[in-house]
């Protein structure tokens, strides 16, 4: 029996990024695997991106004619990357905060088949903490532990970048935010049952110069919000609009008993009438998200098996 070759392709989103794409481009290591190719998604530069990246010698460069953002350029990025034939993809940013030598401490639990996706942590292990501004390293927990309620999963850094994937959850992958992809990602696969390790690794934490994505940290953190709650309408409709709507249905249901009770022995509802119009508003808005609960509830099962279909559809694409 011929044994396969590995095929990994490191990803780079860049958006001017002219100053250290070219020194994290040589940085990849090559002999971590049978092939690693090299993929620039150069997501609208208007510096020299594309020819220093090119000069340092990526073997592909995918360009956006405009900036459309990072949640866009990654999305871009796994479609061009499987296209390549990747078994393996990484993801490692341009501006040089990651160490390319981790990359084979990535990789390995893929090759290994323990995970499915493995992420830098930057905040697993407190003596690799990067120098960060607190409010940064507040809100990078905070995201992280509202992902771990979500989820029902024990992680420390659901916003880090660095990661590597195997094909299979490549494939899987449903994306729709243009802005970022990090937290979206953590969601899609965890829901879908992939398996996902983090692995602390040392960075250097600041980028220098203004950040593409956190250029003001409130703006960030209510678009990561949206996603948040986007993610749990779509991945738990049941949930996001029925346990509302039965916490308001029984509030009150209840309320109004008590006001029943007290009629019969006072034949009186004054002076609560707004409580029993309140109570109505409750109890019939209660049972409308019930049954909104219940047609997302159904829908949900139409979009999994929309999904099914793009993937095999990917597959046939990809002739795997």
């Amino acid at each position: 029996m011929v044994k396969k070759r590995l095929k990994v392709v490191v990803m780079i989103p860049a958006f001017n990024e002219e100053y250290t794409i070219g020194k994290v481009v040589k940085g990849i290591p090559r002999n971590c695997a049978d092939s690693v190719k090299i993929l620039v998604v150069n997501d609208g530069s208007r510096d020299q991106t594309v020819e220093v990246a090119t000069k340092a010698g990526a073997d592909k460069i995918f360009s956006h004619k405009t900036n459309l953002g990072l949640g866009t350029a990654f999305k871009n990025g796994i479609t061009e990357a499987l296209k390549m034939g990747a078994d393996i993809i990484v993801n490692i940013d341009a501006d040089g905060q990651f160490n390319s030598n981790d990359i084979p401490r990535l990789i390995q639990p893929i090759i290994d088949n323990n995970a499915d996706m493995v992420t830098c942590s930057r905040f697993k292990d407190k003596r690799l903490i990067p120098n960060m501004p607190k409010i940064k390293i507040f809100g990078n927990r905070f995201f992280a532990e509202l992902l771990n309620v979500f989820l029902n999963k024990r992680f420390y850094d659901t916003q880090c970048g660095f990661r590597a994937y195997s094909k299979e959850a490549a494939m899987r992958l449903t994306l729709f935010s243009r802005f970022t992809y990090t937290q979206e990602v953590f969601i899609d696969l965890a829901k879908k049952r992939f398996r996902i390790i983090e692995i602390p690794l040392r960075v250097v934490g600041e980028r220098k110069g203004k950040s593409r994505i956190v250029k003001n940290v409130f703006s960030y953190g209510l678009k990561v919000m949206l996603i948040i709650i986007r993610s749990a309408r779509d991945y738990e409709p049941f949930k996001f609009f029925g346990l509302p709507g039965l916490a308001m249905f029984l509030l009150g249901g209840f309320s109004s008993l008590i006001l029943f009770v007290r009629w019969i022995f006072l034949t009186k509802i004054d002076p609560f009438m707004i409580v029993a119009y309140a109570n109505v508003f409750l109890i019939i808005v209660g049972i409308l998200l019930i049954i909104l609960g219940l047609i997302a509830d159904m829908m949900d099962r139409n979009r999994q098996l929309q999904e099914e279909i793009l993937y095999y559809e990917k597959k046939r694409e990809l002739g795997v």
